[in-house]
C-alpha cells in the first residue's frame, strides 16, 4: 500500500494541475447538484417498528382525523394581565382563520373552549333543575291524566247500559222505540267521545314529554360525564393572562411542508394586536437554521491559530485549512444534495461537517509535517510528496478507514436516521481521506518551497528544496532518533506505574456519573433560552402545568355494539382508571371514529415529556394494559410524541452494545494487521474504553445533573440525547485510532529499524508527539465551537467529543499507552509465529520505503505506469 500512495502522490505532484482542475469540477457538480436537489431538514426522529409507531399507523387506517400532527400557539399578555376584550376577539379570529387554512384541521378558540368548560357545572345544576321541574310536571299531568279517566267513567258506564237496554228492544221487536232511544243517546255518546279524545291527546302529550324527559336525563348524564373526564383541563389559565390554541394539521408533522408551517406564523403575527404576544411550540417552528454559527467559527480561528504556531507561515497553516474545507464542501454538499430524496435529521450534516473539518484539517497536517521535515533533510521535492504520501498518507488511510468503519457501522441497528446520519459522516470522512492524499500532493508541489518559512530555510543551510538529480540513497529524509530535549516521553517512561496509575484513576473518577445516564430526545425544553419553542414550552409549563408540553395517547378499542350513554359510560370508567394512575394530571376523551369502534384519550402526565416520571407512566401504561382491559372492558394502546421518544431511546440503547462490538470488533482486526501485535491493539481498545467513560461521566455530570451548567449555556438539564452515545463511540474509537496510529507506529518503527522496545517507545514518542499534539488540539478546538451552537441539540455532542479526544489523545495516548508498552517491554510487539505467517504486511509507516530499495523502485515504475496511461 505505500508503494501505491507513494506513486500516487508523486503522479499527483507532477500532474499538479489536473488534479486541482479535477476537483474544482467536482466541488462545481456538488455545488450543482445541492442547488438543484436539496430538500428540508428536520429535528424530529421516528424509527418504524417501535410500539408507538405502530399504534399511530394503526389510527391513522381507523380514525384519520386524529392522526394529524399537533402543535401549540401559547398566547400571552405583555403585562401579564387578564386578556381585554380586543384581545380575545383578537385570538378568536386567529383561531378561525387558522381553521380555514387548507393545511390545518382545527384550531379551535381557547377561550370559547375554556367557557364552555366553566359554564358547564352552572349548566349541569339548571338542566338538574330542570328536569326536576318537568318530572314534577309530568307527574301532575298524569293525576290529572287519571283524575279524567275516572270522571269519565261513570258516563262511559252509562253509555254501555242504555245501549244494551237499545239493543233488548230491537231484540224484541219494538224498532221504533229502540231508534227514539238512541236518538236521544247520541248528544250524550258525542260528549263522552269528545271527552275521551281530549284525554288521549292529553296522554300523548304526557307521553312525549316523558320521551323529552327521558332525552334530557340522557343529555344531562353525558354532559356530567364530560364534565367528568373533563376534569384537570384547562386552556385558558387560572389568571386568564395565557392561552394555547391547538393547532391540528392535516398531516402528519413529518409530512406538514415548511411553508404551511410558516404560514401559521404569519395568520398568528398578522392578527395580533398591542399588548398580545404569541410563541410557538417547537413542532410549528421547526427551526433548521444555517450549520454555521459564531462558537463554530471561533473554533475554526483557533485551530488556525495552532496552524500558524506550528507550521511558521500562513501559507502552510493555510493548506490544512484550505484542505478540510474542500473535503467539507464536497461530503456536506453531497450529503445535503441528498436531502431532497432522503428524509434527513439536522444533525446528519452537522455531524459531518464537524467531522470533515477536523480530520480534513489533521489528515492533511500529518502529510504536510512530514513533507516539510524530509524537504529540510534534503530529499528533492517530488520525491518527498511521493514520501510522505506512502508513509503519512499511508497512516492517513489506515486511520480514515477506522473512523469510516465505525461511522458506517452505524447502520448496522437498522434505525433509519441513525443510518443517513453514519453513513453521511463515513462519506465526508471519506472525502477528507481522498483530499488528502490527492489534492494535498498537488497543493504541496504548486506551493514548492513556499510550504517553509525564509527563517526556517536559513537555519538549515539551504535556499530550497535540493534538485530532483541528488543522490536520493544518501537521503533517508524520515528516519528519526530519541531527541532528549523532549521528555514527556522520558518521564511517562521513568515512572511508568505512577503514570499508569494516576491516569486509570483520573479518568475512572471522572466515569463514576456514567451510571446515571438517561437518555432522551430533544424537545422544547432543549431550545435556545431565547427562542419561540422554549418561550412556548415554559410559558405552557408555568401556567397549565409541565404535562401538557407532551400529552400522551390512549387508543381504546371499543366493543362492538356499544353506544350512547354506554360508550360514554365505558370511556368515562376508562379516564377514571387512568387518573387513578400515578403521575398522571388527567385523562380527556377527544373523539371517536364514525363506526364507533375506536376512541382517542389524551393523557395529561403531571411533569414533562422528558422527565423520569414520564418515562415510569408509559412503561406502566403499557405493562397495565391487559389490567385496564379487564376492568373496563375497553382495549388499551398508547402512542404520543413522549411515548415515541422513549420508544427511540430504548430501541438505541438495545442496539448499543452490539454495535460497540461490531466497530470494536472490525477496528482491532485493522489494528492488528497494522500493528502486527496482539497486545497492542487490546491496549489501544482499552485505553479507548477508559476514554468512553470518562467523556460520558463529565456529559451526565453537566447536561443531565447541571454541574457547571452556566459555564456551558445549559438551562434546562434532562435526559442525554439518545443517539449521542453511538456517535460518541463511533467518531471517538476511530479518532482514538489516528492518534494510535500516528503514535504507536512510530515506536513500531522504531523497534522494526532495531531499537530497544522500550528506548523505541521513547523515540516513537518523540517522532509523533509534536504533530499529535497539534492535531489534537486542533480537533479539540473544532469540536470545543460547537459547544455553544446554535443548534442546542448539537451542544452535547460538541463537548462529548471535544473532551474525550482530548483526553484520549493526552491522558491515553501520550500517557497510559506509552507507560503500558514500556512495561511490557518487548512483549508488547508478541504475535503467534502462525498468526505471522498468515497476516498481510501493510507496512503503515512505510518502512520499506527507502531511497534505492526494492519498494522504492518499484513505486517509481507504478508513476511512470500511471503518466503513461495518462498521456495514451
Amino acid at each position: 500500500m505505500a508503494s501505491l500512495l507513494y506513486a500516487l502522490g508523486k503522479f499527483a505532484a507532477r500532474k499538479r494541475w489536473w488534479f486541482v482542475s479535477a476537483w474544482l469540477a467536482v466541488m462545481v457538480a456538488v455545488g450543482g447538484s445541492l442547488v438543484a436537489f436539496s430538500g428540508t431538514l428536520s429535528n424530529s426522529f421516528t424509527i418504524p417498528g417501535t410500539p408507538a409507531q405502530g399504534v399511530l399507523d394503526e389510527l391513522k387506517e381507523k380514525m384519520p382525523e386524529a392522526s394529524g400532527g399537533l402543535g401549540t400557539i401559547v398566547f400571552t399578555t405583555e403585562d401579564g394581565k387578564a386578556f381585554t376584550a380586543e384581545q380575545e376577539d383578537a385570538i378568536a379570529a386567529i383561531s378561525e382563520e387558522l381553521t380555514d387554512n387548507d393545511a390545518v384541521k382545527s384550531a379551535t378558540d381557547p377561550l370559547e373552549l375554556q367557557s364552555s368548560l366553566d359554564a358547564a357545572p352552572e349548566m349541569i345544576d339548571d338542566g338538574v333543575a330542570e328536569l326536576d321541574a318537568a318530572k314534577h310536571q309530568l307527574e301532575a299531568g298524569q293525576t290529572e291524566l287519571d283524575a279524567g279517566k275516572a270522571q269519565l267513567a261513570p258516563a262511559q258506564q252509562q253509555l254501555e247500559t242504555a245501549e244494551a237496554q237499545i239493543q233488548q228492544l230491537e231484540a224484541a221487536g219494538q224498532t221504533v222505540m229502540a231508534e227514539q232511544a238512541r236518538a236521544q243517546l247520541e248528544p250524550q255518546r258525542a260528549q263522552l267521545e269528545a271527552a275521551q279524545d281530549r284525554l288521549a291527546e292529553a296522554e300523548q302529550q304526557l307521553e312525549d314529554g316523558r320521551a323529552e324527559y327521558e332525552s334530557g336525563v340522557a343529555e344531562l348524564e353525558a354532559a356530567k360525564l364530560q364534565q367528568q373526564s373533563s376534569e384537570g383541563l384547562r386552556f385558558v389559565s387560572e389568571d386568564a393572562s395565557a392561552a394555547f390554541v391547538q393547532v391540528q394539521f392535516e398531516q402528519p408533522m413529518m409530512e406538514v411542508a415548511k411553508a404551511d408551517r410558516d404560514q401559521v406564523q404569519q395568520i398568528t403575527e398578522a392578527g395580533l394586536v398591542p399588548g398580545l404576544q404569541a410563541e410557538y411550540s417547537k413542532d410549528i417552528v421547526e427551526d433548521i437554521s444555517q450549520l454555521f454559527g459564531a462558537a463554530e467559527i471561533i473554533g475554526i480561528a483557533v485551530a488556525a491559530a495552532v496552524l500558524i504556531l506550528m507550521l511558521g507561515t500562513l501559507i502552510a497553516a493555510g493548506l490544512p485549512l484550505l484542505m478540510a474545507v474542500i473535503g467539507v464542501g464536497v461530503g456536506v454538499g453531497g450529503t445535503m444534495a441528498l436531502s431532497g430524496v432522503v428524509e434527513m435529521s439536522s444533525i446528519s450534516p452537522v455531524l459531518a461537517l464537524m467531522l470533515g473539518l477536523a480530520v480534513g484539517i489533521d489528515y492533511s497536517l500529518f502529510i504536510v509535517n512530514r513533507h516539510r521535515t524530509q524537504l529540510l533533510s534534503g530529499v528533492p521535492l517530488v520525491e518527498s510528496i511521493g514520501r510522505a504520501t506512502g508513509t503519512s498518507g499511508n497512516a492517513v488511510l489506515f486511520a480514515g478507514l477506522t473512523v469510516i468503519i465505525a461511522l458506517a457501522a452505524l447502520a448496522v441497528p437498522g434505525i433509519p436516521f441513525l443510518t443517513v446520519l453514519g453513513l453521511a459522516g463515513a462519506a465526508t470522512v471519506a472525502v477528507a481521506v481522498v483530499v488528502a492524499l490527492t489534492l494535498t500532493p498537488a497543493m504541496l508541489a504548486i506551493m514548492g518551497k513556499r510550504i517553509l518559512s525564509k527563517r526556517a530555510w536559513a537555519k538549515a543551510g539551504m535556499s530550497g528544496p535540493v534538485s530532483e538529480d541528488t543522490d536520493q540513497t544518501t537521503t533517508a529524509g524520515g528516519q528519526f532518533h530519541n531527541d532528549p530535549k523532549r521528555s514527556w516521553g522520558k518521564a511517562v517512561t521513568r515512572h511508568p506505574w505512577l503514570s499508569l496509575v494516576a491516569g486509570v484513576a483520573v479518568l475512572g473518577l471522572m466515569a463514576v456519573p456514567a451510571a446515571e445516564l438517561r437518555l432522551g430526545l430533544p424537545d422544547g425544553s432543549s431550545e435556545p433560552a431565547d427562542s419561540t419553542a422554549y418561550q412556548a414550552y415554559t410559558q405552557l409549563g408555568e401556567n397549565f402545568g409541565e404535562g401538557i408540553n407532551g400529552p400522551l395517547i390512549i387508543v381504546a378499542d371499543l366493543t362492538e355494539g356499544l353506544e350512547g350513554t354506554a360508550k360514554d359510560e365505558a370511556l368515562l370508567e376508562l379516564s377514571q382508571e387512568l387518573r387513578a394512575m400515578d403521575h398522571v394530571s388527567a385523562a380527556v376523551p377527544t373523539g371517536t371514529s364514525e363506526d364507533g369502534r375506536t376512541a382517542v384519550l389524551q393523557v395529561i402526565p403531571e411533569e414533562g415529556p422528558a422527565a423520569e416520571s414520564t418515562e415510569d407512566l408509559v412503561h406502566n401504561l403499557r405493562a397495565e394494559a391487559s389490567s385496564l382491559e379487564a376492568t373496563t372492558g375497553v382495549g388499551v394502546s398508547l402512542t404520543g410524541q413522549p411515548a415515541m421518544q422513549i420508544d427511540v431511546s430504548d430501541k438505541l440503547a438495545d442496539a448499543m452494545p452490539i454495535y460497540l462490538a461490531i466497530v470494536i470488533g472490525l477496528s482491532l482486526i485493522l489494528l492488528l494487521l497494522v500493528f502486527r501485535s496482539i497486545l497492542v491493539p487490546l491496549l489501544a481498545t482499552a485505553g479507548f474504553l477508559l476514554s468512553l467513560g470518562a467523556s460520558f461521566g463529565a456529559v451526565v455530570a453537566i447536561y443531565q445533573w447541571g454541574w457547571l451548567s452556566e459555564v456551558f449555556g445549559v438551562h434546562h438539564p434532562g435526559p442525554i440525547l439518545s443517539f449521542l452515545p453511538m456517535i460518541l463511540i463511533g467518531v471517538l474509537f476511530g479518532l482514538a485510532m489516528d492518534y494510535q496510529m500516528f503514535l504507536v507506529s512510530g515506536m513500531r518503527e522504531s523497534f522494526a529499524h532495531g531499537e530497544d522496545a522500550r528506548a523505541a517507545v521513547v523515540s516513537g514518542f518523540n517522532h509523533g508527539a509534536k504533530v499529535v499534539t497539534a492535531a489534537a488540539i486542533i480537533m479539540v478546538s473544532v469540536f470545543a465551537g460547537f459547544i455553544f451552537s446554535h443548534l442546542t441539540m448539537v451542544r452535547p455532542i460538541g463537548f462529548a467529543l471535544a473532551l474525550g479526544v482530548l483526553l484520549d489523545a493526552f491522558v491515553v495516548r501520550m500517557t497510559l499507552i506509552p507507560a503500558a508498552m514500556h512495561l511490557l517491554g518487548k512483549s508488547a510487539w508478541w504475535m503467534p509465529n502462525w498468526l505471522e505467517k498468515i497476516l498481510p504486511d501493510v507496512d503503515v509507516e512505510g518502512a520499506k520505503l527507502v531511497p534505492g530499495g526494492p519498494a522504492a523502485a518499484a513505486a517509481d515504475g507504478a508513476t511512470d505506469t500511471l503518466e503513461e496511461a495518462t498521456v495514451r
